[in-house]
């Protein structure tokens, strides 16, 4: 079994913020934005639930991927969103499984 990648996007508790980016460890990289270990946007903006994420075997489709939600519109971050997880609760309790 080989390593994953994740493309992944976080919220804030309101849901008017949104922050994409890309992890070699998303349990990890996800705590460390949940307790501000992370400085810049998503300390600033309290971004921290997880909100959709994929799965990647090789980290150049992970970070392709990021870039394209990157370049994308917030309407289709939103819809992705919706698509996978239309409460937009928090995932992170369901990684640690």
């Amino acid at each position: 079994m080989g390593k994953n990648y994740y493309t992944y996007i976080l919220s804030n508790k309101r849901n008017t913020v949104l922050y994409v980016g890309v992890s070699d460890d998303l349990v990890k990289r996800v705590w460390q934005h949940k307790n501000k270990a992370v400085k810049g946007f998503t300390e600033k903006y309290n971004v921290d639930k997880l909100v959709y994420y994929e799965i990647f075997e090789n980290p150049e489709e992970a970070i392709k991927r990021e870039k394209q939600l990157k370049g994308g519109s917030r309407n289709d971050k939103v819809a992705l969103i919706n698509k996978m997880n239309p409460e937009w609760k928090d995932l992170y309790a369901g990684l640690m499984w």
